[in-house]
């Protein structure tokens, strides 16, 4: 879908949704993310329900971001070295068994917090692996000047999932038990995994690398820190910024149940309709971002810092109002500054690295985003718990200033010292490959 020879992208809606087989990745992961934002809260809900405990209810979101920093590295060889159509289907698969089947075959007498912590982990490594094999699949499904725009498409079905999982799962909490409420996930990740058994990936996009001994698996490891560390300074510092806006949008929709009810005392279901406004701003700014694919990197990083700041800004309003209205409105626009950083972080990864590392470097970059998460959902859930709510949103409030402040300089630093960044068009390609894609390892 060239855009006449102007290496402008001509993205519009159609049947097909960029390509073919993008749209089958589209539709599969509208189904799956309904069904996460239906079984998100009912964790949450769950868990702080019957424990009274921010610091409790934390651990769910502290056990799905451990795998990313325990095997991140790891799971980066394996999204390099084996196919993705197989890391996908096998993912979606699992996640369906442990967060889907076996609460439905569980007695309830036997569903207790311990178990179901260790479900939420094992279901967070899988999805540690799907996140990054979905993210370096995308070269392979739609045109380089598309990336971005495939990106924000496919955060699109997050915000769908947002806006109508929770919803769903305020009324299944108020009318069945959390365990028939999971239950939902099971259909919608076996209907990703069958979306996925349908896709056409290329026979070559899968590197075997250093082979399959240890020390080849951990020499590949290292390739992969080298080239961030050393090679692509641009990464490393959009690595900083991610890391500043995990740390704070974690903690956040952590604890947001806690802040619904504290400080506007809502029940389960006004805080899905609640968190559902989130998800309806994060759907706006998505859906926006599918026409920016062809602003330069400067500009798209510049967007992103702006972002930040309008969320840390709504943050601060929801301390001051009481007003369910006003709050939902504060709600579409965090949601609106929350969905910017990721789509155009990942297209700038997806655009500079080689196709042979690119596992590595989304599993390098996930690994500074979940650690400067983990810490981020610690420290404001004894915030939280210690101090009251008011302090918790304010800190995080200031965590995406921070973060807006990064992604500044990110850019200036860009603007100021970097060769390629321009989105090429499809005639350029060849030469700015050599500008931004190292050809030695």
């Amino acid at each position: 879908m060239n855009g006449g020879g102007t290496g402008r992208p001509n993205v519009k809606w159609s049947p097909h949704l960029l390509t073919r087989d993008f749209t089958l990745v589209w539709w599969g992961q509208m189904v799956s993310q309904v069904g996460d934002g239906v079984s998100k809260l009912a964790l949450l809900w769950f868990v702080y329900s019957i424990t009274g405990s921010p610091l409790k209810t934390t651990m769910i979101g502290l056990l799905q971001t451990l795998p990313p920093i325990l095997f991140g590295p790891f799971i980066g060889v394996i999204v390099d070295r084996v196919p993705k159509k197989l890391l996908l289907i096998s993912s979606d698969l699992i996640r369906a068994l442990v967060l889907g089947v076996l609460p439905c075959l569980l007695p309830v007498d036997s569903f207790s917090i311990e178990r179901l912590y260790l479900m939420v982990f094992v279901h967070a490594v899988a999805s540690a692996v799907f996140g990054p094999a979905l993210t370096a699949a995308i070269p392979s499904l739609v045109s380089r000047h598309e990336f971005t725009a495939a990106n924000a498409l496919l955060q699109t079905t997050t915000s769908i999932g947002i806006i109508v999982g929770p919803a769903l799962s305020g009324v299944g909490i108020a009318t069945m038990s959390s365990q028939e409420v999971l239950c939902v996930n099971a259909v919608s990740y076996v209907i990703s995994a069958a979306c996925f058994a349908f896709i056409r990936f290329p026979r070559a996009e899968s590197q075997p690398a250093g082979g399959g001994s240890l020390a080849g698996t951990f020499s590949d490891v290292l390739d992969g820190f080298h080239y961030v560390l050393h090679r692509q300074r641009v990464i490393l510092m959009l690595i900083g910024a991610a890391s500043m806006y995990t740390f704070a949008t974690s903690a956040f929709s952590t604890l947001f149940p806690v802040f619904g009810k504290k400080l506007l005392d809502l029940g389960p279901i006004e805080v899905g309709y609640l968190w559902s406004a989130f998800g309806i701003g994060l759907l706006l700014v998505s859906l926006g971002l599918v026409s920016l694919s062809a602003w330069s990197l400067p500009k798209r990083i510049q967007l992103m810092a702006l972002s930040s700041f309008i969320s840390g800004l709504a943050l601060l309003g929801l301390i001051v109002t009481s007003n369910r209205l006003i709050a939902a409105a504060l709600m579409v626009i965090i949601g609106m500054g929350a969905g910017t950083l990721t789509p155009v972080a990942w297209g700038v990864l997806q655009e500079i690295a080689p196709a042979s590392l690119l596992g590595r470097v989304l599993a390098i970059y996930n690994l500074g985003a979940m650690t400067s998460a983990i810490a981020g959902m610690t420290i404001f859930g004894w915030v939280t718990q210690d101090f009251g709510e008011r302090p918790s949103v304010f800190g995080i409030g200031v965590g995406l200033f921070l973060s807006a402040l990064v992604s500044m300089r990110v850019a200036r630093w860009v603007q100021t010292n970097w060769a390629g960044a321009t989105v090429p068009s499809e005639e350029e390609s060849q030469s700015v490959v050599m500008v931004t894609q190292p050809t030695s390892h």
